[in-house]
């Protein structure tokens, strides 16, 4: 219980800062002047070294230690802040994406090793508390994310951006030596060290559901990394604080509904998800997603209309991810986990950098209604993908 505190707290830190500076950026440089297309292309090695990372960190977890990544993780969104201290004049499109790359692979390395060392600390008999221990991690990790992206807004506001990153950079470093010194360094060892050869998953529900979640996470952020805030300040006229406190909003109330999505599954009796499970809640993320495309084509006020859609949208997705981060961990295998994990993960980051190159371009093409659809589509491609996930007691024995 002690080291899933730990965990959970550094996970929460590093959360903090990255929403924080995924805002601050964002907003930043679209009043710089930068285009939705441009402002995406600063994330595209975010999420490009994102697939990389899960990849070969859950290898090198295995073999080195979920401890060891977890505080590399830290250390790069260290470096990553502290270039962003820089004049400037230095902060050109190739500077700032090298930056966000080395944030990108502090934030897969952190996330790939919390969610890892779950299913370690958790008893192989115990699926209904393993179910509530992730939904918590998750779900806690996303309202803190939300919390990040409306201080990066205020912060931006009230005290430009090279104090707020400063301001940011400050509070990481104490949650690093917090986690050096407090940390289990052999956590997650493998006891039969892997071969590189076996860093992809040979498991058919892993990789069915990775393949799942690419599409679902690609859905979200079609429409949510640059499309939302800039439709939001360009189309309604909403300051940056504005921004930062509506989507702030929307990743709390995503990461509260996560948190609760064990009562709402079921888990209080005793049931666990399952591919149907999957496939049922995909249904009705995609009934929500057609509702706010139409009512944001046919009505008469489209703020409304997508503040409100994209709210409801928020809560459905969150079960349906939550769901997705309690099966990976249940088919996963205890000695491998971290690469399973990865695997998943990688798909993950596949699936956001697909989403944040996608809305940026669909948005200055074609606008909001588009990336909407886009979404839609996407929902309708990860629904098919689960139909074909274990059900009942398999669905928790497939590792």
């Amino acid at each position: 219980m002690k080291q899933y505190a730990v965990i959970t707290a550094s996970y929460w830190g590093f959360t903090l800062t990255d929403g924080a500076l995924r805002m601050l950026t964002v907003l930043y440089f679209h009043q710089l002047g930068y285009s939705p297309f441009q402002i995406a292309m600063l994330f595209i090695f975010y999420e490009l070294f994102g697939i990389v990372t899960n990849l070969f960190g859950g290898y090198a977890a295995a073999r080195l230690g979920l401890a060891l990544t977890l505080f590399t993780g830290l250390l790069l969104q260290l470096l990553s802040l502290a270039m962003l201290l820089a004049d400037p004049v230095c902060l050109t499109v190739s500077y700032v994406m090298f930056s966000q790359a080395l944030s990108g692979i502090a934030k897969d390395l952190n996330k790939m090793s919390a969610k890892s060392s779950v299913k370690l600390i958790v008893a192989e008999d115990e699926s209904s508390r393993l179910y509530r221990w992730v939904a918590t991690l998750t779900g806690s990790k996303n309202a803190l994310k939300g919390a990040g992206f409306f201080l990066g807004g205020v912060l931006l506001e009230f005290l430009g951006f090279r104090f707020a990153i400063g301001a940011l950079l400050g509070g990481l470093a104490v949650v690093t030596l917090l986690s050096f010194l407090l940390i289990d360094r052999n956590m997650g060892k493998s006891k039969n060290k892997p071969k590189f050869t076996e860093i992809l998953s040979k498991s058919p529900a892993v990789n069915r559901l990775s393949a799942a979640r690419l599409a679902l996470f690609g859905a979200r952020d079609v429409w949510f990394v640059v499309a939302l805030p800039v439709f939001l300040q360009l189309e309604m006229g909403w300051s940056s604080t504005a921004v930062g406190t509506f989507l702030a909003i929307w990743i709390i109330g995503y990461g509260a509904v996560q948190v609760f999505t064990p009562r709402i599954t079921g888990s209080y009796v005793g049931r666990t998800p399952d591919g149907l499970s999957a496939t049922y809640w995909g249904l009705v993320l995609a009934m929500t997603t057609g509702a706010v495309y139409l009512s944001l084509v046919f009505m008469m006020v489209p703020e409304m209309s997508l503040v409100v859609g994209l709210l409801v949208f928020g809560m459905i997705f969150a079960v349906n991810s939550s769901i997705h981060s309690f099966l990976i961990v249940a088919y996963a295998e205890s000695d491998r986990v971290s690469l399973d994990v990865g695997f998943y993960y990688m798909s993950n980051a596949a699936g956001r950098l697909m989403g944040t190159v996608l809305s940026g371009i669909i948005y200055q093409v074609w606008g909001m209604e588009a990336c909407i659809l886009v979404s839609l589509l996407l929902i309708g491609v990860s629904t098919t993908i689960s139909i074909g996930l274990p059900r009942g007691d398999s669905a928790t024995n497939s590792g």
